[in-house]
Parts: structure tokens; C-alpha cells; sequence
């Protein structure tokens, strides 16, 4: 059987009687509390004694050095969008976490702050972009101070989103559209894939919905629409994908940003365009 019990054991006393399983030889190996980080173990063993009957199951299990107890994050599902328009750029997102099959929360807020001028919708990971977008929070407000200025480029937001993202692609899960205004370039729009990697667009789709509307934003997009257009653009093709993907729902929340300032939306699933 295996005294992978034997350390147990000792602390059960040396009468103690040892019925192994069937299936397992009797050989001696040494049980995985005491073996170290890198033991493997896979014993059924059942003690008798006059003070204790106990029945121990122990699961084979591989100890590494980077051993995660949970091996694989549940994904999580979104749609995110941005699209340039003139004189500003319009960035739309569903409302659904969710946590495998669970809906975690049905109203979250994916558009995220950076600065005055400039928002991150995020997908993939909540506790990852979440922390990557306060921590690029607090960078720009540095930047800004020590330029002098209350307004920074976009181009430099989403630069410093792409290092965090690439520096630690190994441990993060995070895809990221950044879109603002500022002074020097006006409206951007910037993507930032899963690992890494910067790429400046004039409209760009994320997140698990993406997939289904591929198509009807290459049909329906057009350079130089009015922000009314983009609006309905935006609106039609996340309440499109909102009414596919199993993983996007809840409202649609959006953000215009101008020369003039922000506004924030919100549409319900009642005024959705096109309803689940």
C-alpha cells in the first residue's frame, strides 16, 4: 500500500491496522505533507485502532513549484465597442459579468475612466482590468501634473495599457479598447488584444459578442458619421450581439466624448433596437 501513509500513521500509533485497496501495490512512498513541494500520492487507506477509526482519502496530485489550486479562471463573456466619428468617438458596452454559466452581475459598468477625456471599455478578466485601469488611472494623473497640462493623449494611455498588458501577459486576461479626444491627435480609438499589442483603429469590437457582428459592422460602417449615426451604430450592433451571445446582456451604457466634454447613456433592454 503504500506507506504514504507511514507519516500518518506515526501520529495514529504503531498498532494501528492498515487496509490498502485492491488496486494499490504495497509499496512504501512517502506521503505528500512531508515529501515537499513536488510529491505525488494516491492512496485510499483506512486506520483501526482503540482510540481512532478514521478513513483518509488522499487525490493524486502533481505539487509544482507554481501549483494553483484553481487551474483554470472561468471566462468571462462581454461586447465592447468604440467607434471615431467627427469631432469625437462613441464607446458602448454591454452590462453582463459572468462567471462560467453564472451571471455575476447584470449592470456592471465596463466603460472605465482614465482621465478627463479619455475612457478603457474592458473585457476579459473583472479583477484584471479593473486593477490595470486604476493603476493607468493614477499614472496619467502623474503624467498630466508633471506636463503641466489637464489634458494627456490618448496615444500615451493606451501605450501605458499595452506595457502593463505585455509585461505581464502570462498572468492576466485582458482585452481593452481605449478611446478619447485629445488636443494634439482629436478623436483615436486604440485595441489592445489579449497579451498585448497596440493597434489604432477608426472603430473596433471586443469581448465574446464580437464574433457575431463582425459582419454587420464591415456592411454598416462608414467614415465621417455624425455622432448620431455612430450612436445608432453602436446601439444596433451591441443589442445584435447582446441578442446572440450567451455571455452579453443586461443594458447597453455608453460615452460620448467631444471637444465639448463627456456624456454618458444608458439604454434599457426595453428601448434596446434589436431585443433578446
Amino acid at each position: 500500500m503504500g506507506a504514504l501513509a507511514d507519516g500518518f500513521l506515526a501520529n495514529c500509533g504503531a498498532n494501528d491496522a492498515i487496509a490498502a485497496t485492491p488496486a494499490m501495490p504495497r509499496k512504501v512512498t512517502p506521503c505528500w505533507w512531508n515529501a515537499g513541494p513536488r510529491a505525488t500520492s494516491g492512496v485510499c487507506i483506512e486506520t483501526k485502532s482503540m482510540a481512532t477509526k478514521c478513513l483518509v482519502a488522499i487525490r493524486a496530485v502533481r505539487m509544482t513549484d507554481s501549483y494553483q489550486w484553481s487551474p483554470k479562471d472561468p471566462e468571462l463573456g462581454t461586447t465592447i465597442m468604440a467607434v471615431q466619428f467627427q469631432g469625437g468617438v462613441v464607446l458602448a458596452a454591454d452590462s453582463r459579468t459572468s462567471s462560467g454559466s453564472f451571471i455575476a452581475n447584470r449592470v456592471s459598468d465596463k466603460l472605465t475612466f482614465l482621465h478627463d477625456k479619455i475612457f478603457v471599455c474592458r473585457s476579459g478578466s473583472a479583477a484584471d482590468t479593473q486593477a490595470i485601469a486604476d493603476i493607468c488611472r493614477m499614472y496619467l494623473s502623474m503624467h498630466a501634473i508633471s506636463l503641466g497640462t489637464n489634458t494627456p493623449r490618448v496615444k500615451e494611455a493606451a501605450h501605458l495599457l499595452n506595457k502593463l498588458c505585455y509585461s505581464n501577459k502570462d498572468n492576466l486576461m485582458a482585452g481593452l479598447i481605449i478611446a478619447g479626444w485629445d488636443p494634439i491627435d482629436g478623436a483615436s480609438v486604440y485595441t489592445i488584444p489579449l497579451g498585448g499589442g497596440i493597434f489604432k483603429q477608426e472603430w473596433s469590437i471586443g469581448g465574446s459578442g464580437s464574433g457575431y457582428i463582425f459582419g454587420f459592422c464591415d456592411s454598416n460602417w462608414r467614415s465621417g458619421m455624425t455622432c448620431d449615426e455612430a450612436l445608432a451604430f453602436t446601439k444596433t450592433a451591441v443589442s445584435l450581439a447582446m441578442s446572440r451571445d450567451g455571455s452579453s446582456g443586461g443594458v447597453i451604457r455608453t460615452v460620448v466624448i467631444t471637444d465639448a466634454g463627456v456624456t454618458r447613456d444608458m439604454t434599457t433592454d426595453l428601448q434596446l433596437p434589436h431585443r433578446p
